[in-house]
């Protein structure tokens, strides 16, 4: 009787204790129901609104059969029902695996069978890509978002299963440190990695970004890129609903729709990787638009070329900017750096973030002096739970207790982190290590570069070579030689470009990271030319 009593307790002091995505989104409807939440296209729900419909599809899908546990991937470019499912799959406790719309159909069947994932919720177009890729699998449960109907066999609508539904609160038994994504990394092997990340490790995430972010209930985003990856999804969307602030989703990050929505909609908040704010900068709306309302500016997901952080400071003066650093491993914030820094710690990545212990170790895991370079490690609530299906890399990657990042950095006196390179960008030329970063400030520095990439290519004297591709501005013409003696003026003699190309535009994911694998696969034999 004694136990009976005590489990009783348990369970109710848990509830009671409990903070998840779905309870998020139930608080800040209670403080906000009226308030626009979130819109796409036409449609803008209320934060009362948003969560009847979320309400209305957990119910759907409780009612079909869904239980706590069932992995779900959601395969979709940004829409209305994305954020819909984020918080209706949080509710049931089933497990949302947002999934990249340009992988090929073979990364796709290999994340399906991988994760065992048991329903679809995807936009019409990729319903086909996973049909194919799960003959051999077990799917109990297929779903198209934003359509009223379908005509594609075994598959329904979201507004057709909702339709009349309950918008009563979903309330299942989950607790806090259950999983509620696996995020599948783009990755630099051959095959992608399922982070595992739970409630409580988004949400301690989420407090990082408002904090360090200076994000407030009064902010109004855009969300332009994509929502499958942790960069939109886990700093800017969660984090805006989590304050109750108004947000606009965006098909994608077309600079003259940005632009044209933050003058429509006088928004406040825009994060976009480096390589969107260049399009921005370049874009002939940019000085035709107003752009005045415009307040906190996000970078991240690359590095920020000096240069063009300069000018967006000129260019947008009421704004303020921030670089958020960090990887889909810890959700992904590991790092920011503040508007006041910009300038006087240019080109870092700034402090550990509030809820973020890092430091810089050695091959040995020792720490190392401040100015010396080192991998990135951190201790952090916000950290994944593993790798799905995959203790030996969950293990070698959380070595003596610390997540092992992968990044090669430096720290200063005053606690300031730079980013030297992923480890796998180091270029050894000669038995000599170089930056890919280094070289490209460098260049980046050049009258009527718009865009470069340093990568190494295969040589037969300096086994790997110092290659930069670059992407000229609009109507500039350059040389091999211009780019050369460039670099020899500012650079050390074994950091200068062997090899120089120029192209029209980089490889980008769809987050907007350059593809250096891509490049190096394109230039590999380049030195026999």
């Amino acid at each position: 009787m004694e136990s009976k009593v005590q489990d009783n307790l348990e369970t109710m002091l848990q509830r009671a204790r409990r903070n998840t995505l779905g309870d998020l989104l139930a608080r800040t409807r209670e403080r906000f129901p009226n308030k626009f939440a979130i819109a796409y296209k036409d449609e803008r729900l209320t934060y009362a609104e948003l969560d009847d419909v979320v309400n209305q599809t957990a119910h759907a899908f409780l009612e079909a059969g869904m239980k706590k546990g069932d992995m779900l991937t959601v395969m979709s470019k940004n829409s209305l029902d994305f954020v819909i499912v984020n918080f209706a799959l949080a509710r049931v406790g089933a497990i949302m695996i947002p999934i990249n719309y340009m992988l090929t159909s073979g990364d796709v069947e290999y994340i399906l069978k991988h994760a065992k994932v048991n329903g679809f919720i995807a936009s019409e177009e990729y319903a086909p890509v996973l049909n194919s890729a799960s003959k051999d699998l077990s799917i109990a449960f297929r779903y198209i978002m934003d359509q009223d109907t379908t005509n594609l066999e075994g598959w329904k609508t979201l507004t057709e299963i909702r339709r009349n539904k309950s918008v009563d609160l979903v309330d299942t038994d989950i607790k806090d440190d259950d999983l509620a994504h696996v995020l599948y990394t783009s990755g630099t092997e051959s095959r992608p990695k399922g982070v595992m990340l739970t409630h409580k490790s988004i949400i301690s995430e989420y407090v990082s970004c408002i904090v360090d972010g200076q994000m407030a209930g009064n902010d109004v985003c855009i969300h332009a890129l994509p929502l499958y990856h942790s960069a939109q999804l886990h700093c800017f969307l969660g984090p805006s609903v989590y304050l109750g602030s108004s947000g606009i989703i965006l098909d994608g990050a077309n600079p003259e729709v940005i632009l044209k929505t933050i003058e429509e909609e006088s928004i406040t908040q825009l994060f976009c990787p480096p390589t969107v704010w260049i399009a921005l900068l370049r874009h002939p709306d940019f000085d035709k638009r107003d752009l005045t309302s415009l307040e906190k500016c996000y970078y991240g997901a690359a590095i920020m070329p000096r240069e063009v952080l300069k000018e967006l400071s000129v260019r947008l003066p009421n704004a303020r900017f921030w670089n958020f650093y960090g990887q889909t491993e810890v959700a992904p914030l590991a790092t920011a750096l503040q508007p006041e820094d910009q300038l006087t710690k240019l080109g870092s990545a700034g402090k550990p973030s509030l809820n973020m212990q890092t430091k810089i170790v050695d091959n040995e895991d020792k720490e190392v002096p401040r100015g010396e370079i080192g991998e990135i490690v951190h201790r952090t609530p916000h950290a994944m739970k593993g790798y799905l299906h995959d203790p030996e890399k969950t293990a070698e990657a959380f070595r003596n207790g610390w997540f092992h990042s992968g990044d090669l950095g430096v720290m200063d006196e005053d606690g300031y982190i730079t980013i030297v390179d992923r480890k796998k960008d180091m270029i050894n030329t000669g038995g000599v290590n170089v930056s890919s970063r280094e070289v490209e400030e460098t260049i980046y520095q050049m009258e009527g570069v718009s865009e470069v990439a340093v990568i190494s290519i295969p040589d037969a004297y300096w086994i790997e070579a110092v290659t930069a591709i670059i992407v000229p501005k609009d109507g500039i013409a350059l040389t091999k030689e211009q780019v050369v003696k460039f670099c020899e003026e500012r650079l050390s003699k074994f950091k200068i470009p062997k090899y120089v190309d120029f192209a029209k535009e980089l490889p980008k994911n769809p987050s907007g990271k350059v593809l250096k694998r891509d490049l190096r696969e394109h230039y590999k034999n380049l030195s026999e030319v």
